[in-house]
Order: C-alpha cells, then sequence, then structure tokens
C-alpha cells in the first residue's frame, strides 16, 4: 500500500452452470491464490456463483438456497483474508429477485449492490427473473447470518486510515446506460469501481467493451476492474470469453480473454487523487451527500500498509507510445502542431522570413523541418527559410557540414557567421581570459549566436524560429537571454526524448534519401552546445554527461509535473522501469541534479518566448505552470537525501 499501490484482480473462475458448490470451491480457490500474491480487492464475474445462463432456474429456490449456502462458505473459507471480494448471485428479498454483488472484507459481508440496468433485448431477458434496483436503496437486509446488511446501488466502502481508496460496484449492463451509477459513484468518492459482467462474445465486441472501460476510468479519473464471465457459461445460444480488464484514468493496465483465472496489477490510488484535485471540472459535479440510500460502509483500516510488489507497465519513455504505428502517428501530430503554430505566427506578424540558428543538433534541425514546412504551407518562396550557422570554438566539421547539407537540401538560404572574432572582441571588452573555460565563455558564444540571429531577422523582416525543446527548459539548460529566447519557440513542447523519434520520423517518411541520410547522422551525433574546444576534431562537450541521460529526466519530468509524484515514489518507479540500465545510485544521482536544476532555473521558464503546447505536460508561465522563481527545493531534496 505504500506509495498509493494496491494490488487488484478481476476473476474469471471455470464454473457449471447451476452448480453452486462447486462454483463456491472455484471462486475459494482463486481467492486465495489472489491473497497468496498480494491482492487486496478481488471482484468475480455476475452471477458467478449460480453462473449467469441458468435461465428460468432463478426462480427455483433451490438454485436461490444453494446460491445463499455458496456464499456463507465463501465467506468462511475467507475468514482473515485481507482482501475486498466481490462476487455475483442472485438475491431474494420481499417476494422480488435483484442480481447483486456480494462486497466481502475478511469473512464479513459489507453490502449487496443490486443491478440497476437490466437488459432485455437481443439475446438479454434479464427482466425475466429480476427487479431493477434503482429505487431498492435504503434497506437492510439479513444473509448468510449478517444481520442488517446494507442493501442498495449508491454505497461505497472506504478506508479511513487511507481515505483516497474508496470503492464502489456496479454490474455490467449498468456501465452500458446513459448513466452508470458509476458516474454517481465516482462523484462522491469512490476512486475504485468494480464492475461484475457477463458479456458475452461477439465479433468487434470485446473492441468496444474495451473503449467503454478505458473511457468511463478516464472520464471518472478512477480505477476501473472490470470481472467478465467465461469458460463453464452455457454455450446454448452464447460463448463468454472472460474478457477481464483493469482500467486506470484511460489507460488499460492489465487484460486478457479466453482464458480462466486471475488478471492482476497494481492501481495507484495516489495518482487518481491528484488527477482529481488537478481537474477542477471533475469537482463541479453535484455531491448530493444527502441523497436518500447512499451510504458510507466505512473501516478504520482495510488493509495494513505493507510494500506492494509491482507488476503494472512503466515505460521508460512515458512521452514516447511503445506502439509503432501509435508512435507514428504521435510524430506526425506533433508535428503538425508545431507547424501550425508557427504558421500563425508568421501571418500576424506579417513576417516575410523564418531565421533558424542551426547549428547540425537535433533541436536545430527539428526546427529547421517545421520551419520549411510552415513557409511551403503558407506559399512562402524557398528562401523565406534562411539558415545561419555560426561555427566558433567548440565546432566540429561534423555537425557544421551536417547543418550546411540540411539547409541545401531544404532549399533553405544559407549564411555562414563565423563568430569567433566576434566573441573575442567581447572577451577583450570585458576583461575575460580565454584560456577560462568557465560559464563567461560559454555564455558568451550562446548570446552573441542570439545577437546575430535577432539581427539578421530584423534585416530581413523576419522572425527567429527557437529551437530549445522542453527538457532543456526543465533543466534550466539555456543560456539566459542567449539561447533561451526567440521570437517563437516551435520545440518548448517537446521532451528531447521525442524530438528524437518526430527527427527520425521524418527520416522515414520524407522520400528523399539523402536528406534522410543526413538526419540519420544528426540522430547519431551526440547531444552537445558545443561551447568547449573540440579535441581531435570530436565533439569534447557531451551534455549528458555533464546532466545526466535524458531519458532519466525525461522520466522525471513526466512524473514530478504531470501526476505531481513525490522526489522518494519517482525514484521507486525508475529504479522498477530502468532496471538493468542504470543502477540505483546512478538514478538517485540524476534525481538530485533534476529537482535542483527544476527549482532553480524557473526563472528562466518564467519568461519563455510563446510557443506551441504538443502534449498534458507543458511548462509555459502562461499556460500549464505556474512557479515562483524563488520556490526552495529543501523539502524535496530532503526526502532524497533519506533514501538508500
Amino acid at each position: 500500500m505504500r506509495d498509493g499501490f494496491v494490488k487488484v484482480a478481476a476473476a474469471t473462475p471455470k464454473i457449471r452452470v447451476a452448480d453452486c458448490a462447486y462454483n463456491a470451491g472455484e471462486i475459494i480457490r482463486l481467492c486465495r491464490e489472489a491473497a497468496d500474491l498480494g491482492v487486496k480487492i478481488l471482484v468475480f464475474p455476475e452471477l458467478c456463483i449460480t453462473g449467469y445462463t441458468c435461465g428460468d432456474l432463478f426462480l427455483q429456490d433451490t438454485l436461490l438456497d444453494a446460491a445463499e449456502a455458496a456464499l456463507e462458505r465463501i465467506l468462511k473459507a475467507n475468514d482473515g483474508l485481507d482482501m475486498i471480494t466481490a462476487v455475483g448471485l442472485p438475491v431474494r428479498y420481499e417476494d422480488k429477485l435483484y442480481n447483486c454483488a456480494a462486497v466481502t472484507h475478511g469473512h464479513g459481508l459489507i453490502g449487496l449492490v443490486p443491478k440497476i440496468y437490466l437488459p432485455n433485448y437481443g439475446e438479454f431477458y434479464e427482466k425475466r427473473w429480476f427487479d431493477s434496483g434503482k429505487r431498492e436503496d435504503s434497506w437492510h437486509v439479513d444473509l448468510c447470518g449478517e444481520d442488517n446488511v446494507c442493501f442498495g446501488a449508491l454505497q461505497v466502502v472506504r478506508d479511513l486510515n487511507m481515505p483516497d481508496l474508496t470503492v464502489g460496484a456496479e454490474i455490467c449492463e449498468d456501465l452500458w446506460a446513459s448513466d452508470p451509477p458509476s458516474t454517481r459513484l465516482a462523484s462522491m468518492g469512490a476512486t475504485v469501481i468494480l464492475n461484475l459482467s457477463a458479456s458475452n462474445e461477439l465479433v468487434g465486441k470485446a473492441a468496444y467493451r474495451r473503449e467503454l472501460v478505458k473511457n468511463q476510468s478516464a472520464r471518472l479519473h478512477c480505477a476501473y476492474i472490470y470481472a467478465d464471465a467465461g469458460e463453464g457459461e452455457s454455450s446454448t445460444d452464447l460463448v463468454f470469453a472472460g474478457h477481464n480488464m483493469i482500467a486506470e484514468n484511460g489507460t488499460i493496465l492489465a487484460e486478457s480473454r479466453f482464458k480462466t483465472g486471475l488478471t492482476v496489477t497494481e492501481i495507484d490510488i495516489e495518482r487518481l487523487a491528484f488527477e482529481r484535485r488537478r481537474n477542477t471540472t471533475f469537482h463541479a459535479s453535484d455531491r448530493r451527500w444527502w441523497q436518500p440510500g447512499f451510504r458510507f460502509n466505512i473501516s478504520p483500516t482495510l488493509f495494513e500498509r505493507e510494500e506492494t510488489e509491482l507488476t503494472r507497465p512503466v515505460a521508460r519513455s512515458p512521452f514516447v507510445p511503445s506502439e509503432k504505428d501509435e508512435r507514428e502517428e504521435r510524430c506526425r501530430e506533433i508535428f503538425a502542431i508545431q507547424t501550425q503554430g508557427l504558421k500563425k505566427r508568421v501571418e500576424h506578424t506579417g513576417s516575410k522570413k523564418l531565421v533558424v540558428g542551426v547549428s547540425g543538433g537535433l533541436d536545430s534541425t527539428l526546427a529547421m523541418l517545421v520551419s520549411a514546412m510552415a513557409a511551403r504551407e503558407l506559399g512562402l518562396p524557398r528562401d523565406a527559410l534562411v539558415a545561419v550557422t555560426m561555427p566558433c570554438f567548440g565546432t566540429t566539421e561534423r555537425t557544421k557540414s551536417n547543418a550546411m547539407v540540411l539547409a541545401e537540401k531544404l532549399g533553405a538560404e544559407l549564411r555562414v557567421v563565423d563568430i569567433t572574432a566576434s566573441v573575442r572582441q567581447h572577451f577583450a571588452d570585458i576583461g575575460h581570459d580565454e584560456s577560462d573555460h568557465s560559464v563567461t565563455y560559454e555564455n558568451a558564444q550562446a548570446r552573441e549566436r542570439t545577437q546575430v540571429l535577432m539581427d539578421i531577422a530584423n534585416s530581413l523582416n523576419g522572425i527567429v524560429v527557437g529551437t530549445g525543446d522542453l527538457s532543456e527548459l526543465a533543466l534550466g539548460w539555456a543560456t539566459y537571454n542567449g539561447d533561451h529566447m526567440s521570437m517563437y519557440g516551435v520545440n518548448a513542447g517537446v521532451p528531447k526524448t521525442l524530438v528524437r523519434y518526430v527527427v527520425g520520423w521524418y527520416a522515414d517518411t520524407c522520400g528523399d534519401v539523402e536528406l534522410a541520410g543526413v538526419l540519420n547522422d544528426i540522430l547519431a551525433t551526440p547531444v552537445s552546445p558545443e561551447l568547449l574546444p573540440a579535441e581531435n576534431g570530436e565533439i569534447s562537450q557531451k551534455t549528458e554527461d555533464l546532466v545526466g541521460p535524458y531519458e532519466l529526466h525525461d522520466f522525471f519530468l513526466y512524473y514530478f509535473v504531470r501526476w505531481g509524484m513525490n522526489p522518494a515514489k519517482i525514484y521507486r518507479l525508475a529504479k522498477y522501469a530502468f532496471t538493468g540500465v542504470y543502477d540505483d545510485a546512478a538514478i538517485l544521482k540524476w534525481l538530485k541534479t533534476f529537482v535542483r536544476r527544476f527549482f532553480s532555473q524557473q526563472f528562466k521558464r518564467s519568461c519563455l518566448p510563446d510557443g506551441p503546447k504538443v502534449g498534458s505536460v507543458a511548462l509555459s508561465p502562461r499556460g500549464d505552470w505556474r512557479m515562483p522563481s524563488d520556490a526552495v527545493s529543501k523539502a524535496w531534496l530532503d526526502e532524497l537525501e533519506n533514501l538508500k
């Protein structure tokens, strides 16, 4: 339970229709298997104690008696298990029959949740046997030796020791309806929704079902655990595939189909609570605490606070989709957003030229590609794109050559402005010794390059297109009023790990072998500002040797800004995601660097030029990120100092 992680599971037992004793045995077996895995919330399918396909047997007392006896057996077998369990069965009350979820903890029956929406179309005819629980929400029933068990659709289970862990349940068709009870339950605090389902399999239905679960978890900022009936149900007319899913805030964490057993992963309750705090429209819904029949089933502590072993997917590059088709679409979309933003700025300012400082590195390459596309879509002449390369002390022949070939292939006007003499004159003016390779030595070059770009743009009635990316902005890896400044920063929303993929995507799709060749060589070039003298003609100053690997910093950035995670939790996730890539000491070292630089360099982000947001993480002071420039990082760093 530490860090908000809770291990959960959806279970599909192999059943026998109407054989409640057998089914109870299978349910108990899976409960014990789940408990051994550390599962804290376990969901079974709809009517799994009897089987969903019992038909008119549901009206037989023999079956109903057997179902209650089976539930009592399950409760006794689970005595002492530190786990919330939801199982489906038919429940009689006052001459009516209800399709219910029995929610238990240990040996106790916490509540009975009746199904509200009963499908009575196509292959479904539930109204033949069951009544809706829509208005039956203020009862207390006696069942399985338990007195005053709360009965009603609008009830949740809450742990006082972990209030963000609040559980509600709905049954199958309830999710497919236009007004799912889970929407009301979430507005009343439920962060985990259980769905006991018996959804038969049809061609194309699985994809639709998957989207329902994903979208509901996204809309409600909740975890959604969907357990589906499977093998053993009657195949007279239907087949059930046991399509189990566990989703969190719009992402499927675990899924199985056409098999029995457990589908297990971990949900992150802290992450869900953060998203609800962050999204103010979520709280705009009507929280009707006084609604008749709503119940809080409160426990002082449901679960112990032990460590939860992680098995859930945690991507090393959270900004980069893992699937090739999705990744290519993401790159295409980002490139289009960048292009549209720049087009609007050029149209608004009436600029005739787009001036880019091209270094032969990744960021300036992407800025050049975007600028070329914007100029093309605006119908500007080819020489409207002006590429300016400005060699100095650290420039290598490789990067200079790549910059020149790139400009030629994109049809840009190329200007080579060697700034060596200008920088040396500046050193003389301010009394700086050229052999002193301190920050003054480096920043003087960056600021001279920016001055050159700005003045060329002024002389041509153009704008300077900025090249700095989101990762550099997070770390403050930019010279204040040097490469920090431009007239429009097209890469401001793109993290370094994604810049690499966008350039690679362009190389793969441009249809020009020579252009693709130079782009691939740029991709293979070490990331460097080239501000220190080269060694034997090779780059001597490698950014990732100085500030750390960008794949780590982008990981830290994503979880720090997007999900508001504390440093200890980010460290835990990074160790898990980068197992075998970086040792713990390296991860901790660079995480401390990230925190220090993120706080100390805010002043650079407070006066950023305009640039388009392309993803869920952005650092514009006018949009997503508002932080005082003098905020202190002590609390975050102190937490890291106590880690091992």
